[in-house]
């Protein structure tokens, strides 16, 4: 039991879990400066509230109907998505990018091994006869 939970530590994807994880929260107070000190107060100066709370509200039977709730969710989710991508994203897609570019090695990749090689030789070999 300890060791599957130690491969299971071992791999990759727990630790770049993590490390995502940790990343997220560090990046947290950035998107809520941009949201909090830029975006919204941009909305307010065109709807007059830093949300769309209200935006299409109606009541019906007494019962508040807020349609805006759901935008203003949608308007933070895109917010956070752009930040994301344009701050983590597509800089870590340039760095590989350029690391791919300067890697010798990626194109050698291409070469078949020798082993691969000798039994792809056998196999024309014995195709010929």
């Amino acid at each position: 039991m300890l060791q599957g939970f130690k491969e299971f530590i071992s791999r990759g994807n727990v630790i770049d879990l993590a490390v995502g994880v940790i990343i997220g929260g560090a990046f947290a107070p950035i998107v809520a400066a941009l949201t909090d000190k830029i975006i919204m107060p941009l909305i307010a100066a065109i709807f007059g509230k830093p949300s769309f709370d209200q935006v299409l509200e109606f009541t019906i039977n007494g019962s508040l109907i807020q349609p805006g709730v759901l935008i203003t969710a949608v308007v933070n989710f895109l917010i956070i998505a752009a930040a994301l991508y344009f701050c983590i994203v597509m800089p870590m897609n340039k760095l590989n990018e350029r690391r791919a570019a300067n890697n010798p090695a990626a194109e050698v990749a291409d070469v078949p091994a020798d082993d691969v090689a000798l039994l792809t030789e056998i196999r024309d070999l014995l195709a010929q006869k």
